[in-house]
């Protein structure tokens, strides 16, 4: 019961992204993309406010990036285009993405009519700008959708547990997928949607894991002394972007610290530095940034200012 309290707390200052900022300091967010042929990284813009979480748009025009509870469209220059219309929701975590076909946009959020801390997740229709509510209990993080658009997958905290669920689109009928002591998060399909590959602290270490869809054959494919977080799974489906943390984080993904992008290789579970250590964390790469060829991702670090 301590241990379940414990997490409870931790997921709800995780989400609490301002309670981590030092005092008298602001968030300055670089917008970086990282090109793998020219093997380095390319800076957009650096912009004195905190920003999170950049999706590439499936046709490759522009990054979705959220701020302050909203979605911001940025073209690959850097330069701000429009806002997302999520209607009344505005209060959307680092939680977005897009569906394979770019028909449909996920996004987690609060909502105001909600008392105390909440996320649920929601589904728009870009052809008919219309909003849909697929998750009825609170809390649920989006993570990723599968190749033919029927499910999605996340983390979501039922009985004092955090998990990866699954749940039907059209029937909204949720099913839980992991049963693990410690927490599951950061759950994505693969492109050929022969996996589901999530972190986990099964093993008293956070590392990336992958599972079949129905959450059979749990297959760890970390293994060092790094706390590794959200694999996202390139459209080549040969290698992973995951972000890690220089020092143990135990089960926390905290914002403000020393983290490294490096690539995994789904095959042989090799994997290679892409990043010399920055300053990020939560916000930096939660959600999928890949380019629709697999030859560029999207993240963002970050520098504090005095006030």
């Amino acid at each position: 019961m301590i241990r379940n309290l414990n997490l409870l707390i931790l997921f709800l200052g995780i989400q609490s992204i301002f309670s981590q900022i030092p005092e008298g300091k602001d968030v300055v967010s670089s917008i970086y993309i990282y090109d793998l042929g020219k093997k380095q990284p390319i800076k957009l813009k650096t912009i004195e406010r905190h920003l999170e979480a950049p999706n590439w748009s499936v046709d490759d025009q522009f990054l979705l990036i959220n701020s302050l509870g909203k979605l911001e469209k940025y073209d690959l220059n850097g330069n701000f285009i429009d806002y997302e219309d999520t209607g009344k929701l505005k209060m959307l975590n680092n939680d977005h993405g897009y569906s394979f076909d770019g028909k449909n946009l996920f996004f987690s959020t609060g909502i105001s009519e909600f008392d105390g801390h909440s996320s649920f997740i929601y589904m728009k229709s870009l052809d008919e700008n219309k909003i849909e509510l697929l998750t009825d209990l609170t809390p649920s993080y989006w993570h990723g959708v599968s190749p033919d658009g029927k499910y999605i997958v996340y983390c979501a905290e039922r009985g004092g547990e955090y998990d990866v669920y699954k749940l039907d689109i059209e029937t909204k009928n949720e099913v839980r997928l992991t049963f693990n002591e410690g927490l599951d998060d950061g759950p994505e399909y693969s492109p050929d949607g022969k996996y589901i590959y999530y972190n986990s602290f099964k093993t008293n270490s956070m590392q990336i894991w992958r599972m079949f869809p129905d959450g059979s054959n749990q297959e760890q494919m970390t293994f060092d002394s790094y706390s590794n977080w959200f694999p996202h799974i390139s459209p080549k489906n040969d290698y992973a972007v995951v972000i890690s943390y220089i020092e143990n984080q135990g089960q926390s993904h905290p914002f403000g610290r020393m983290v490294k992008l490096r690539l995994l290789n789904l095959k042989d579970k090799s994997i290679v530095d892409l990043t010399e250590p920055f300053y990020g964390g939560q916000g930096t790469i939660n959600v999928p940034s890949w380019n629709k060829e697999g030859t560029k991702f999207a993240y963002i670090t970050y520098n504090l200012k005095d006030k």
